[in-house]
């Protein structure tokens, strides 16, 4: 799990390099599990702190990357088990300093896009917020052919197509779920604040697939533990980033008092913003890992089809409606996500069966 120069003649692609496909495979699941734990857990506890009296939208926005530290565990165990083969091995695997520089600014980005989720969350429903975020599929889409070059398929303009269909449908209702005691002017702040997340985050996921790319060339092959230290650069310059916001608005003095008066009292106050970290850990780390073992745009589809599991769980949850639109959009999204499915499978496999002709006729 480390960065180590790479041999001349390889051609293999990063994510699988010096690893067998069972670990791969291992990574994919693990980083998907990660990546749909917090695209569900994440806004849901977000919105249960808002609805229950959260009024603070930056200690919100702090909270999405808040949970950085957790990633020290990882880290500090690579470093381990790189001294014990190298005494000389260095601290940090964020090299060259651009490399560090990069992910910091990276951070920077994704602390502007947590506070527009979070500002936008504090005015309308889940659901709502739900549907705008999935728009980010498109802008992923967009920002992954421009910066990278990612290869468009039939199948994943399929799975495009289906999802965004999905989350118009949903969009149906969306005018009459104003919550209580919010006004039309905020209702339509927060509206397009989030679709200015969406925006954002679907650029910032083409980026990190960037970085990656500078990060495996000069002959450096690109490890999982690289991605978990920028990550948690990442991480910590954007909850940063929070932190000064939530300087500037006094938050902090404010935060003992928001747990007294919050509706399901003081002791759950404190776990919802604990577990609010670790879900949004989750997602983060999820999403990187998912750019690094597959790509940009298959993280953009998993977000984008779990959404309307968001909205089951905000039925179930938060007593929200579950009207016959939620049932069609979801339907829609499990349909847009086995089409990704089956084409990546079918690509895969037309893929080995060229490598097996080329064996074949080499030998």
């Amino acid at each position: 799990m480390d960065v180590e120069e790479a041999p001349k003649d390889t051609g293999t692609l990063p994510a699988q390099h010096g690893r067998g496909k069972a670990m791969h495979r291992l990574l994919v699941a693990l980083n998907c599990g990660m990546l749909i734990l917090g695209t569900t857990g994440g806004p849901l506890l977000s919105r249960l702190y808002f609805s229950k009296g959260g009024h603070r939208q930056w200690l919100a926005a702090w909270l999405e990357t808040g949970g950085w530290p957790l990633l020290l565990i990882p880290v500090v165990a690579s470093y381990l088990t790189r001294r014990s083969r190298d005494p000389s091995a260095p601290l940090l695997l964020t090299r060259p300093r651009w490399i560090l520089l990069a992910a910091a600014a990276l951070g920077v980005a994704t602390g502007a896009d947590d506070f527009l989720y979070a500002y936008g969350l504090s005015y309308v429903p889940v659901s709502t917020s739900a549907i705008l975020i999935s728009t980010q599929l498109a802008f992923t889409v967009l920002f992954a052919f421009l910066i990278v070059r990612q290869r468009l398929t039939a199948f994943s303009l399929n799975a495009v197509a289906l999802i965004t269909i999905g989350a118009v449908v949903l969009g149906l209702h969306a005018s009459s779920d104003r919550p209580a005691g919010v006004t039309k002017g905020q209702y339509w702040m927060g509206f397009f604040l989030s679709l200015g997340a969406a925006a954002l985050y679907g650029l910032v996921l083409p980026l990190v697939e960037l970085t990656y790319k500078r990060a495996a060339s000069g002959g450096r092959v690109l490890t999982y533990a690289l991605v978990v230290e920028m990550q948690l650069v990442m991480g910590f310059f954007a909850t940063a980033f929070c932190t000064v916001g939530m300087i500037v608005n006094n938050d902090f003095q404010a935060i003992a008092r928001e747990a007294r008066a919050f509706e399901l009292g003081e002791a759950r106050y404190y776990t919802v913003l604990v577990w609010s970290s670790i879900f949004w850990q989750f997602f983060f780390l999820g999403a990187v890992g998912v750019i690094f073992c597959v790509h940009t745009l298959l993280t953009g589809i998993l977000i984008a089809a779990f959404i309307p599991v968001t909205e089951m769980l905000g039925v179930l949850l938060l007593h929200e409606k579950f009207s016959s639109d939620k049932g069609v959009a979801l339907v829609l999204s499990l349909w847009g996500l086995a089409s990704y499915s089956y084409g990546e499978y079918a690509d895969a496999r037309a893929k080995k069966k060229k490598a097996a002709l080329w064996e074949a006729q080499a030998s």
